[in-house]
């Protein structure tokens, strides 16, 4: 099984396909300098096959490569965050401001 992940334009996202097939995605909004996750979403016939950590862990590679700080709204994000302390260096808490790009 195949399971690559791209970065995505309108709308900003990270999506992850299986065997060809969009599989889910982690969206994201940019602003200051800071990324901004606000959903992960996986299609449910993808469900049990661990492929929100895979598209969540790209794209926290990702941000991190491109100097980036990372902001999880996304409760997946979040969560999945507190088993990868290895990124506590790019995180930020949310702010006023960040929630403010999700809506721009």
């Amino acid at each position: 099984m195949s399971t690559p992940v791209s970065r995505e334009r309108n709308p900003d996202r990270f999506e992850i396909t299986s065997d060809g097939v969009v599989a889910g995605f982690a969206q994201f909004a940019d602003h200051d300098g800071r990324r901004v996750f606000f959903h992960t979403e996986i299609g449910e016939e993808f469900g049990g096959q661990g492929l929100a950590g895979i598209v969540v862990e790209e794209a926290v590679k990702a941000t991190r490569e491109e100097g980036l700080t990372l902001v999880a709204v996304c409760p997946y994000v979040k969560k999945w965050l507190t088993k990868h302390p290895e990124h506590d260096d790019i995180t930020s808490p949310v702010t006023p401001a960040d929630l403010a790009a999700i809506n721009a």
